[in-house]
C-alpha cells in the first residue's frame, strides 16, 4: 500500500515524527554567537547520542539524549535548557553527564512556541517565546521526558534534574512537582517574580511543598538575580524538610557555567560542576 502511495506522489513526505526528530537546532543558538574560545567540547566516544521524540504521538516535542554505549538502566538526569533552547552547550552538558555513567535527556521545552535557536535578539526570545511558555506545560513535558527515559534504558528510581538560567528556575519547580525526583541542581535560576497566568508561582513560593533536596548555585554579581533574592530563598529554606542548600560564588555573574559565553568563570564553573556530581551521588542519583 505504501509503495502505491509513493508512486502516486513521488515527492518525499515528512511525517510528524520525522519533523520532530530533526527539529533541534544544530550548533549554537544565533543569539549567543560568536562563541568564546573557552568553549568546552565533549566527544561522544563510548556514548550513544541522538535526538528523541518525547510525548504521545499526537503531541510530541524533540529532545537530545546521551548515555553510555553499553549497559542498561542508567541513573537518569533531566537537563533543562537556558533561554537559548537545546543548542550545542546543553547537548554538551548531556554528553558530560553520560561520560559519568548517566542517561541525560534534554527536552526542547519551547518547541510549541517557537525556534529560539534561529532568533538573534535576546529580547525577542524572551518576549515572543519564553514569556508564552506555561509552567504547567513544562511540568507535563518533563513528566513525558521521565516516561521516555524509563522506556530507553533509564532508571527513574535514580532520577535527578539539573537546569541552567531558565532551567534553573524550572528545576526548583519540577522538584516540587515530582516528589519521585531524588535530587536537583539549579544553576542561577530566578527565584522570585510577579505571578501571572503562565507563571503563577515561583520557587520561593514553593519551599513549603519542597521535599526533594535541591542545590542552588548562584553568582554574587548576577545582574538579573539580586543577591537579596538568593538570601531570601536561603532564609526560607532554613529548617525546610527538603534539606536544600544554596551556594553563592561572590565574584561570579549570571551564566558563569556557560563556557561558550563571556560570562564563563572557570573556577566557579568547575567547583559548581564538582558539587553537582557530589550532590547527585549523595542523594542516590548514581
Amino acid at each position: 500500500m505504501q509503495s502505491e502511495l509513493n508512486s502516486l506522489n513521488p515527492k518525499p513526505q515528512v511525517t510528524r515524527r520525522e519533523f520532530v526528530v530533526t527539529a533541534l537546532s544544530s550548533g549554537f543558538a544565533l543569539a549567543v554567537q560568536p562563541v568564546s574560545a573557552a568553549t568546552i567540547t565533549t566527544d561522544s566516544n563510548g556514548l550513544e547520542t541522538g535526538e528523541a521524540t518525547i510525548g504521545r504521538s499526537y503531541d510530541t516535542i524533540p529532545g537530545y539524549f546521551a548515555r553510555p554505549a553499553t549497559g542498561e538502566k542508567f541513573p537518569t538526569i533531566l537537563v533543562v535548557q537556558e533561554i537559548f533552547g537545546v543548542h550545542e552547550h546543553i547537548k554538551d552538558v548531556c554528553r558530560r553527564l553520560a561520560k559519568r555513567g548517566y542517561l541525560a535527556i534534554a527536552p526542547e521545552l519551547f518547541f510549541r512556541q517557537g525556534d529560539v535557536g534561529k532568533m538573534k535578539d535576546i529580547n525577542e526570545i524572551l518576549e515572543k517565546v519564553v514569556a508564552k511558555v506555561p509552567d504547567a506545560q513544562v511540568m507535563k513535558d518533563l513528566d513525558s521526558t521521565v516516561a521516555w527515559a524509563e522506556a530507553n534504558k533509564g532508571d527513574i528510581k535514580r532520577l535527578g534534574i539539573a537546569g541552567f538560567c531558565y532551567g534553573g528556575r524550572i528545576t526548583w519547580l519540577y522538584a516540587a512537582h515530582n516528589r519521585e525526583v531524588k535530587a536537583g541542581v539549579a544553576w542561577y535560576g530566578r527565584l522570585q517574580g510577579v505571578a501571572g497566568a503562565n507563571q503563577p508561582k515561583h520557587p520561593i513560593d514553593l519551599v513549603k511543598d519542597l521535599t526533594v533536596p535541591v542545590l542552588g548555585l548562584y553568582g554574587g554579581k548576577d545582574q538579573g538575580i539580586p543577591v537579596s533574592d538568593v538570601e531570601d530563598m536561603q532564609n526560607e529554606l532554613k529548617g525546610a524538610q527538603s534539606k536544600s542548600e544554596i551556594v553563592i560564588y561572590a565574584e561570579a555573574p549570571h551564566g558563569f557555567h556557560a563556557d561558550y559565553r563571556q560570562s564563563y568563570r572557570k573556577e566557579a564553573a568547575e567547583d559548581g560542576w564538582r558539587k553537582t556530581l557530589e550532590w547527585f551521588a549523595t542523594h542516590g542519583v548514581k
